[in-house]
């Protein structure tokens, strides 16, 4: 029954339609039950003298009125169950989505999207077919083949016993096969998924592909994946085609049986024609049952392989969390920070992500690489401060850990403070407050992040803007895409603000996306904004222009810039440079510049490289 324990609530939600919809199901099962007693008795009535021909009219009106009423009782079963068995699978499809939405992005560094795509659609739907026929036939199987037999053995006890002999075959049929049809459909699953997120990923990437001219090369790997799920589902059916013939050899055998001994009756008298018509009927009655188990035993071992998959969704914990230490009084957050004597490393189960020029599809081959390094100390005691409307600009070398700066900040990751050091306070302070105290629904709402990777939603231009902020008007959408420098380049598109953004903002082009993200992150009004190279995609000119908005608009909101360009990084309050774990240089533009240290050395070398450019232009 654990199985189904996250299923259970969903039940009690619906359970008087369900319970309903089985009570009308069992009135159709009685409905059809009484009609071959009614022709029973009609043809009986045919050798009985004194049956008139508005007898046989009588008999037939109540056959047509029986259909009728079965007609639209099964309707309304169908509604009942099988309507509500959607209802059901839409209350799981949100479960899941829900649950997602709440794992930490550690979960999604490992879980392929081809396996969440198949939990999506094929699990749900297996899961809801056995809820909503697999429910039917279980009714089905329980009172109209009790009914059956009861009226079977009322006609003829003998006949009745002689046909469920060959039945007895069954249950050893659905021992046998049960097990390997649950075990057939998981690979037949996992095949699916596999499929799934190869396709996903070629559709995703198929600039590259082009680019690089690899669609016969994708094409292979797609016929490869193609071909394992052919095979799975070829072995599957080979056993479900075993196993429901086999049923319906068992079947077979039990008619044969009664054509003969119950036709040999009629010729000796032992019963009337009426009765082995109606005993026949009655075996036909039970066959659907038996074909039932069959049929409900697929489904189960569906079903249940399926709703085993999603239960260990559902079982994975979230690892940044709200906990004991939350408090909950925090209700605001100004936007001072301050970071006091830092440390961290990643743990075993983590991905590391120190280079901030690797995006999460290279995840798998960091990870393999930092445990080979046996998780290396990422920071080793660093400690900083801003106070609320400052600049903290962080550059350093690629791989020195600037982004895990800032997904420390925003809780992607949690450091271990109790581990960290022996010295005092440690860890990662907002307004105050230990960062795990604040409440994460109010961190988040607080905290916007802009990354180099943009990610933008099919949608209009204006829909993507005003994600974080729904109810915006039209006038602080475009206020929001001035401040970000992409209002003309908006107003340039045939729709302006409503064309349509291509999956992944494929066609607009790298600066475009980023001065929307911009534009989105500006339009939440957040308490801190990071700017996780967010801007290396637009020229010096343009640079210059957001971080001068961004400079009139702060206000209070303190910003924290991540900048390859030093440029980008002039106008901070304070700059830190990250080096080999430690915070190596810290200061203003110009007091880094006089140190001659490795500011002064990227500095420097940035002048270079903007001089050849020049000439080679």
């Amino acid at each position: 029954m654990k199985t189904f324990e996250s299923v259970i609530p969903y039940i009690k939600k619906s359970w008087k339609k369900l319970a309903l919809g089985i009570v009308v199901l069992i009135v159709v099962d009685a409905l059809q039950l009484i009609m071959p007693m009614v022709i029973k008795g009609a043809i009986d009535g045919l050798s009985t003298e004194g049956y008139r021909q508005a007898d046989i009219l009588k008999a037939s009106f109540i056959i047509v009125l029986l259909s009728v009423g079965m007609i639209i009782l099964r309707y309304l079963w169908r509604m009942l169950i099988s309507a509500n068995a959607y209802v059901i699978e839409l209350g799981l499809r949100k479960k899941l989505y829900n649950h997602l939405m709440k794992l930490s992005q550690n979960y999604f560094n490992f879980a392929k999207i081809g396996d969440l795509m198949a939990l999506a659609t094929n699990d749900l739907n297996a899961v809801r077919m056995l809820l909503g026929m697999g429910l039917i036939a279980g009714v089905d199987i329980v009172f109209l083949a009790t009914a059956s037999f009861i009226f079977m053995v009322y006609i003829n006890l003998n006949l009745t016993l002689m046909a469920i002999v060959p039945m007895i075959l069954i249950p050893f049929c659905m021992r046998y096969f049960g097990s390997k049809l649950h075990n057939r459909f998981k690979l037949v699953q996992d095949s699916f998924a596999k499929l799934s997120g190869m396709i996903q990923e070629s559709i995703s990437g198929i600039r590259i592909i082009k680019a690089f001219t690899q669609e016969t090369a994708e094409l292979k790997k797609m016929q490869g994946f193609s071909n394992d799920f052919v095979d799975q589902n070829i072995k599957m059916a080979k056993i479900s085609g075993l196993f429901h013939p086999l049923n319906g050899v068992v079947i077979s055998l039990s008619m044969i049986i009664i054509l003969v001994l119950g036709g040999r009756s009629v010729i000796l008298g032992h019963i009337t024609i009426g009765d082995y018509i109606a005993f026949f009927s009655y075996l036909g009655m039970l066959i659907w049952p038996m074909f039932a188990i069959g049929w409900i035993v697929d489904m189960y071992q569906r079903g249940s392989a399926s709703l085993n998959r999603l239960n260990e969704i559902w079982a994975t914990a979230p690892e940044i969390i709200d906990d004991m230490d939350t408090d909950h009084d925090i209700i605001e957050i100004i936007g001072s920070l301050e970071i006091k004597n830092l440390f961290f490393r990643y743990n075993t189960a983590v991905k590391e992500n120190t280079s901030d020029e690797i995006t999460h599809e290279h995840h798998s081959e960091q990870h393999q690489r930092c445990t080979a390094a046996q998780n290396p100390t990422i920071f080793k005691g660093i400690s900083t401060s801003i106070k609320s409307g400052q600049t903290l600009a962080i550059c350093g070398r690629t791989g020195s850990g600037k982004t895990t700066f800032i997904d420390l900040i925003c809780r992607v990751y949690d450091y271990e403070p109790a581990k960290n050091s022996e010295a005092g306070e440690y860890g990662i302070y907002i307004d105050g407050h230990e960062l795990r105290k604040i409440p994460l629904k109010l961190l988040r709402e607080s905290i916007v992040m802009v990354p180099q990777d943009i990610f933008l939603f099919s949608d209009t231009i204006a829909n993507n803007i005003a994600l974080g902020n729904p109810e915006a008007s039209r006038e602080e959408i475009e206020n929001a895409a001035k401040a970000a420098a992409v209002y003309n380049d908006i107003i340039e598109f045939e729709k302006g603000f409503e064309t349509i953004i291509g999956e992944r903002g494929v066609t607009v082009s790298g600066g475009q996306k980023q001065r929307i993200a911009i534009a989105r992150a500006l339009l939440t009004n957040p308490k801190i904004l990071i700017l996780d190279d967010a801007l290396s995609a637009v020229d010096t000119k343009t640079e210059k222009e957001i971080l001068g908005n961004l400079i009139k608009l702060r206000g209070n909101m303190s910003n924290i810039i991540i900048a390859h360009r030093i440029s980008a990084l002039c106008h901070a309050e304070k700059i830190i440079v990250l080096h080999d774990g430690i915070i190596s240089e810290t200061g203003t533009h110009q007091e880094l510049l006089n140190s001659g240290g490795l500011y002064h050395e990227l500095y420097e070398k940035q002048k270079i490289e903007e001089r050849i450019e020049v000439r080679n232009e």
